[in-house]
């Protein structure tokens, strides 16, 4: 077992770089809320983050169960639209169209 001396410099190091990487963002922040590309990226990711999700799940389950083809995409529609009228809540659009999802495959399987 190591002793002391090394456990204690490696919890050291560990704690000196996992500070810097939280608190470097913050230090750039200030001088990056004016760019331009970040005010794109804070645009357009959520929408990439949430079509990223869309295809995987649609990908998944219309591989797995393709009678469910018809629910997966009808809460698609109910996700966008939940987005989009909802004033771009994603926590609520993804919530919602969940819900959708579940009831539609409620509904048509019973």
């Amino acid at each position: 077992m190591p002793d002391a001396g090394y456990i204690l410099a490696v919890c050291a190091v560990v704690f000196v770089i996992t500070l810097s990487l939280r608190a470097v963002p913050f230090a750039v922040l200030g001088r990056l809320q004016e760019s331009a590309v970040v005010k794109v990226l804070a645009a357009w990711m959520p929408v990439g983050i949430l079509g990223i999700l869309m295809a995987s799940t649609l990908q998944s389950s219309i591989h797995a169960e393709p009678a469910q083809t018809t629910a997966a995409f009808a809460a698609v529609a109910v996700t966008a639209a939940t987005h989009l009228l909802g004033g771009r809540r994603t926590l609520l659009s993804v919530g919602i169209g969940t819900g959708a999802y579940v009831l539609l495959l409620q509904v048509l399987s019973g």
